[in-house]
């Protein structure tokens, strides 16, 4: 029993490492100058869904016979680690645990917050619909935001339509629609889940960081692509403006710099061989971390086979 519990933390540590190599890659590929923001965004997606996948955690007694070209060549020396006490992987789960319970209620908070705002701020005008998905103008909203998981809208401040131009307005529209379509609230709370569970990685943490900015870009494309790139720079000076109380959303805000950046060469930028090549280098990382830690699992459980005692039964 003991040495089943043992195997949960090792599995746990082989399948982190090989996530975090997977998230070398994805900071190595999207920190390049080429590529679309969209496809960068979807290797962060795919970066952070990679966390919650623990592929090693399979049972390894269906791999050996499937794998033996890799653990033929292996030691038994090769796959030793280090034993933990029992009280010592109990402590650990603790703080664990404690953890995991502060991540998940500041989650909750969150949620509820936000859905008491939304529910809270009461629409002073009809609303209509662009493409399928509702707007609303809403009294106490501070700035253009989407609202709402399985079914999103979009809901903009009230006076927003004074403010800003008809184009400029449409720019704003067709950023938020990008986001409603794609279902990035969604997206947003099944990273923000697992980070609940892995709170003590560094790297989790900085794959929000990765997916909030990308995910603005990426909505931004959708405006250059329709030749609003100006317009949308006109908005966003507008909105943001420290003089005027409708403000940006603080996720938006905060990638200001690097949005208006984007957004000053006004043109769509479309590299498909650029995104063939990043979406293609990462599957191949994505599917190498796959089969390593399964790889790993199964050449420590053919050892432990290998070397096992035997007790030959003699025939009556």
């Amino acid at each position: 029993m003991h040495e089943q519990i043992a195997r949960v933390p090792h599995s746990i540590e082989v399948h982190l490492l090989y996530a975090s190599i997977v998230w070398l890659a994805a900071w190595l590929l999207t920190s390049m100058q080429r590529g679309t923001a969209t496809t960068k965004y979807w290797i962060w997606v795919a970066t952070s869904l990679n966390f919650v996948l623990p592929l090693s955690a399979l049972p390894d007694r269906f791999w050996p016979s499937r794998i033996s070209w890799f653990t033929s060549n292996i030691t038994p020396h090769a796959m030793d680690d280090i034993s933990l006490s029992e009280m010592t992987i109990v402590r650990l789960w603790i703080v664990w645990a404690l953890g995991c319970a502060l991540m998940f209620t500041r989650l909750c908070l969150r949620i509820y917050i936000d859905h008491r705002d939304d529910r809270g701020s009461h629409d002073v005008r009809p609303r209509f619909f662009t493409h399928g998905v509702p707007v609303r103008f809403a009294a106490s909203r501070r700035g253009p935001a989407v609202a709402g998981i399985l079914r999103p809208h979009i809901s903009l401040p009230d006076g927003i339509d004074r403010l800003l131009t008809e184009n400029e307005l449409d720019a704003v529209l067709i950023h938020e629609l990008r986001h409603a379509k794609r279902r990035d609230n969604l997206i947003r709370l099944v990273h923000e889940v697992s980070l609940c569970a892995l709170w003590f990685h560094p790297l989790v943490w900085i794959t929000s960081s990765r997916l909030a900015l990308y995910r603005e870009l990426s909505c931004d494309e959708s405006v250059t692509e329709r030749a609003n790139g100006r317009d949308l720079v006109a908005a966003l000076a507008k909105l943001a403006s420290p003089e005027d109380v409708l403000l940006l959303h603080a996720t938006a805000s905060s990638f200001i710099r690097p949005r208006l950046d984007r957004l000053a060469t006004a043109q769509p930028q479309r590299h498909p061989a650029s995104n063939t090549m990043l979406t293609l280098t990462f599957c191949a990382v994505l599917l190498a971390s796959a089969f390593g830690p399964v790889a790993q699992s199964a050449a420590k459980y053919a050892c432990a086979r290998t070397h096992a005692p035997r007790h030959d039964v003699k025939a009556p």
